[in-house]
């Protein structure tokens, strides 16, 4: 089993932990996600689990790449992609910076919601990227109909910088600096970051 890398303590929902994807061992799990009706965003409805499987063995090999699973109370309950925005589409859209890292995280669907808790996944997700002293911006692409995850990314200090036409979707870059995020007041108490 994977080591947990980072976990954190969220005052009303407990403890919050990350571990990198497994791809062989994570196939069915994330397949179950990524093809659940409110993940469309994601653009992997129509996926086998072959191509689940393959796509998060191409994240595992390139550089600058990672996923995670997310646990909360010990249960897996999202997923996490960070990428170097340098390496993407985006590098031809805008001017990326030393220090920006890009990402993408989905909380997994259930039919037992449980109120704040994307919230709390997406501070754990940016206590996550903020964790490496290096990263100066964290950089988002999503979809521009995607007004829950808008508003949620306003929330904790993302700032729209363009609407730009990546290859499957039309979006929304938004970038969101460390002062920001610190500002926004919704960073989260860091427990532990094992090292890397």
């Amino acid at each position: 089993m994977s080591e947990i890398v980072f976990e954190r303590t969220d005052e009303r929902l407990g403890e919050f932990a990350v571990r990198p994807v497994e791809p062989d061992r994570d196939t069915e799990l994330l397949h179950g996600w990524l093809t659940h009706p409110k993940s469309a965003y994601w653009l992997m409805l129509d996926a086998e689990p072959a191509d689940v499987r393959r796509q998060f063995r191409t994240i595992e090999a390139t550089p600058g790449n990672d996923a995670f699973v997310g646990l909360h109370n010990g249960v897996p309950s999202f997923l996490i992609e960070r990428y170097d925005p340098a390496r993407s589409e985006l590098a031809e859209l805008y001017r990326v910076e030393r220090g920006d890292v890009g990402m993408h995280f989905l909380a997994a669907p259930t039919g037992m919601p449980v109120h704040g808790f994307t919230r709390a996944v997406l501070t754990t997700v940016m206590d996550l990227m903020f964790a490496d002293p290096g990263v100066r911006r964290v950089v988002v692409e999503p979809d521009v109909n995607n007004t829950s995850v808008h508003a949620l990314n306003a929330e904790v200090g993302f700032e729209v910088i363009d609407t730009v036409s990546l290859t499957e979707k039309k979006a929304l870059l938004s970038v969101c600096t460390r002062a920001a995020y610190l500002a926004s007041g919704k960073a989260g108490s860091t427990e532990r970051e094992a090292s890397r």
